[in-house]
C-alpha cells in the first residue's frame, strides 16, 4: 500500500511540475511583451521559441522569419517582414480607395486588392532598406534600432543596394499590371521613398512634409546639416497614403479628386496620430541624442493635438464618403472609427512605452473597421439598372 501511495504522489508531483511549466513560459512572455516598445528585436527573436511548446501550431510573421534559412533571414528583417504592422498601415489606405471605387452593389476587385497587397510588402521593404542604408551609423546609437541588419553588420551597404534593386524591380512588375495613369502616379511616389532619409539631414521639418513631424532644437549653422532624427522610423505620411490616390486610379482609370483628395488628407492625418504615439516610445533616446520629435515638442499638449488630427481625419472621411455616394453603413462605421480614435487618445499614457505600442498597433483594427464600412456601404447601394433593350425591327 505504501509503495502505491508513493508512486501516486510521485506521479502527481511530476504532473504538477508539468502543468506549471506553461505558467513560467507565460511569465516570460509577459515580460517580453512589456519590453516590446524598447526591445522589439529581442521579443521577435525569442518569443516564438519560448511559446512554441505552448502553441505548437501558432503562425506569426516573426516565427516565419525566424524559421527561414540563415542567409536569407537578415534580408527578411531588413524589409521588416517580421513586423507586419507597417505593411498593414501602408496597405489599408489602398484598400479604402479600391473599395470606394467599386461599382455600386459590388465587392471590391480581389485581384486589384491582391496586387496592392504585394506592392505594399515590396514598397514598405524598399523604404525600410533605403532608410537603413542612410542611417547605418545613426541606428547604432539608438537601442531600438541597433540590431537592424545593416547597423549590426549582417548586411553590408552594397548587398543592401542590390537587394533594393530586386525589390524595386518586383514592385515595377506589380505597377506594370496597372493602367498607364496608375503607372505614372505610382512612379511619382518613388521620389518620396528615396528622398525621405536625405530630408532628415537638410531640414528640421522633414516629417511635416512627409506626414511625420520631428524637429530639432536650434543649433549652430555648422551643425544644422547633421541628421535631426536618430533612429527615426520609416513611416512618412505622404508616402504611406499614396495608395489613397493610386487605388482609385487603378479601378477607374483616373483620380476623382473630389473623393481622392479628402481620402488622402484623412490618411495623412491618421499617420500623424499613430506616428506621434509611436514617437513617444523614443523620448528617452531623443533626449540623450539631443534631437526633437513630435512627442517632445508637443509633450503635455499631445492629446489636444491628436484630437485635432482625429477631428480632421473624420471630417475628411465624411467628405470622401459623401462624394462617393456612400450610405448608412459607411457612416455607422465612420462613427465607430471616431469612437475608436477618441478612446485611443483619451486612454493613451504617453509615458508608458508598452501602452504607446498597443495604441499604435490598434490602428490596424481601426483601418480594417473603416474598410468593412466602405464595403458594406457599397453593397448597400443599388446597382445601376441596365438601359431598356431595343427590340430588333423586322
Amino acid at each position: 500500500m505504501l509503495p502505491t501511495q508513493l508512486t501516486c504522489r510521485g506521479t502527481l508531483s511530476a504532473f504538477g511540475r508539468f502543468r506549471r511549466r506553461p505558467a513560467r513560459c507565460s511569465g516570460l512572455q509577459m515580460l517580453l511583451e512589456q519590453e516590446e516598445p524598447r526591445s522589439a528585436t529581442i521579443r521577435r527573436s525569442l518569443l516564438p521559441s519560448v511559446v512554441h511548446a505552448r502553441r505548437r501550431f501558432s503562425v506569426s510573421a516573426a516565427a516565419i522569419v525566424n524559421a527561414a534559412p540563415g542567409p536569407v533571414r537578415p534580408y527578411l528583417r531588413l524589409m521588416r517582414l517580421d513586423k507586419p504592422i507597417g505593411t498593414w498601415l501602408l496597405y489599408l489606405p489602398c484598400s479604402w480607395s479600391i473599395a470606394l471605387a467599386a461599382e455600386p452593389g459590388c465587392l471590391p476587385d480581389l485581384g486589384t486588392l491582391a496586387l496592392f497587397g504585394a506592392g505594399a510588402v515590396l514598397m514598405r521593404g524598399a523604404g525600410c532598406t533605403v532608410n537603413d542604408m542612410w542611417d547605418k551609423e545613426l541606428d547604432r546609437k539608438v537601442g531600438r534600432t541597433a540590431a537592424r541588419p545593416i547597423a549590426c553588420g549582417d548586411v553590408s551597404r552594397p548587398q543592401a543596394l542590390v537587394f533594393l534593386g530586386g525589390q524595386l524591380s518586383l514592385a515595377l512588375g506589380v505597377l506594370l499590371c496597372l493602367n498607364s495613369y496608375s503607372m505614372a502616379l505610382g512612379a511619382a511616389s518613388l521620389s518620396l521613398v528615396l528622398t525621405y532619409p536625405l530630408m532628415k539631414r537638410i531640414t528640421h521639418w522633414p516629417q511635416l512634409v512627409l506626414g511625420e513631424w520631428r524637429s530639432a532644437p536650434p543649433r549652430p549653422p555648422a551643425v544644422r546639416l547633421l541628421p535631426v532624427s536618430l533612429g527615426c522610423h520609416w513611416s512618412p505620411g505622404l508616402t504611406f497614403n499614396w495608395g489613397a490616390l493610386l487605388g482609385w486610379a487603378a479601378v477607374r482609370g483616373a483620380c476623382d479628386w473630389s473623393v481622392c483628395l479628402p481620402l488622402y488628407f484623412s490618411g495623412v492625418m491618421w499617420t500623424l496620430i499613430y506616428d506621434t504615439i509611436y514617437a513617444h516610445q523614443d523620448k528617452e533616446d531623443d533626449i540623450k541624442a539631443g534631437v526633437g520629435s513630435t512627442a517632445l515638442r508637443l509633450a503635455e499638449r499631445t492629446k489636444p493635438w491628436l484630437s485635432g488630427f482625429g477631428a480632421a481625419m473624420t471630417a475628411g472621411l465624411a467628405a470622401a464618403g459623401l462624394q462617393a455616394g456612400q450610405g448608412g453603413p459607411y457612416y455607422v462605421a465612420l462613427a465607430a472609427v471616431a469612437f475608436h480614435l477618441a478612446r485611443q487618445i483619451s486612454t493613451l499614457d504617453v509615458d508608458d512605452p508598452e501602452d504607446c505600442w498597443k495604441k499604435f498597433v490598434s490602428n490596424r483594427n481601426l483601418g480594417l473597421l473603416l474598410l468593412l464600412g466602405i464595403v458594406a456601404g457599397n453593397l448597400w447601394k443599388e446597382r445601376p439598372e441596365a438601359g431598356p433593350q431595343r427590340t430588333p425591327s423586322n
